[in-house]
């Protein structure tokens, strides 16, 4: 795990290479397809025969959530190990994680009505409305999410409209956790912050000169809604209000990089209050980093 660009590919690769392992994406945009260009997903050619598993795995349009990657890795887990190899668990998304080792409870299906008007209010209003209602709502909740976090304060109120209950409330009613949860370790890389934003800035611009405005022009043509938890990631939520002529292209870029450097940070933040977490400091496309990590894992084996 770790903060968006601080080389988990990498790092994730090179241990698959030592450990006859395989990949599972651990990242909540990567598994979308056709969400290519600002999600830095390596290509094919660079996967060193690594195979990769919930890598463009399901459409853009579908809004895949936490839970239903949980028991997509839990069967990946299984297929893995019963070929006598190693899965490793590679990404960002701590929300994915922590939905693997904490179950949750079984949460309502989209109300698309519902959705469609938190849309529309979080458009008119901002995210940070959405969150202060939620405050009133479900205070427990709200606490627990960041105002700029809107797909998890949308989907928090959803729950508490379309059931009565409050998300916090019925979340203490959870599944108890998979037998595998036991026996996941978690390294978490902590690059130097400097360098890592700097690599941010510079993927970015570079994501925008590959042609990301082609990109979610293409996609919202093929009819990929624009609220879609897909083009709700960063860099393509910019797109969507340059495109709807919110803001223009240098703006679009510049907060792009705001947002990404903001994520990194609470990514960071989520990743410490986590149990057992092992730090790493450094770039995991680092070979230092890498020997250091596998020598971590081989005694945890």
């Amino acid at each position: 795990m770790g903060p968006t660009a601080s080389g988990k590919s990498a790092l994730g690769i090179a241990l698959a290479l030592r450990f006859d392992g395989e990949i599972i994406n651990c990242d909540s945009v990567q598994v979308y397809r056709e969400i290519e260009i600002a999600t830095a997903k390596v290509p094919p050619a660079e996967q060193q025969g690594v195979p990769h598993h919930l890598l463009d795995f399901v459409p853009p349009e579908v809004n895949y959530t936490a839970g239903a990657w949980a028991q997509d890795a839990l069967t990946k887990i299984a297929e893995i190990e019963a070929r006598g190899r190693r899965a490793l668990l590679v990404g960002g998304t701590g929300f994915y994680l922590r939905a693997l080792r904490q179950p949750f409870f079984a949460s309502p299906p989209t109300d698309p009505a519902l959705r469609a008007r938190l849309t529309s209010l979080r458009q008119a209003r901002g995210p940070a409305h959405l969150h202060k209602l939620l405050r009133r709502l479900d205070p427990a909740a709200a606490a627990r999410l960041y105002p700029r976090d809107w797909t998890r304060v949308q989907r928090a109120l959803e729950v508490r409209l379309q059931t009565g209950r409050a998300l916090s409330a019925q979340q203490s009613a959870r599944p108890a956790p998979p037998p595998v949860a036991a026996r996941i370790r978690v390294f978490a890389l902590n690059p130097p912050r400097a360098e890592l934003y700097r690599r941010i800035n510079e993927r970015t611009e570079a994501h925008f000169r590959a042609g990301l405005v082609a990109e979610v022009r293409r996609l919202l043509a093929a009819g990929v809604p624009a609220e879609s938890n897909a083009l709700g990631a960063h860099g393509y939520r910019r797109v969507v209000e340059h495109l709807r002529g919110a803001r223009d292209l240098a703006s679009a870029v510049e907060q792009t990089k705001l947002d990404v450097r903001h994520y990194a940070k609470r990514q960071l933040t989520w990743f410490r209050r986590e149990l057992g977490v092992v730090w790493i400091d450094g770039f995991g496309d680092d070979p230092a980093v890498q020997e250091r990590v596998a020598a971590l894992v081989a005694s945890a084996l």
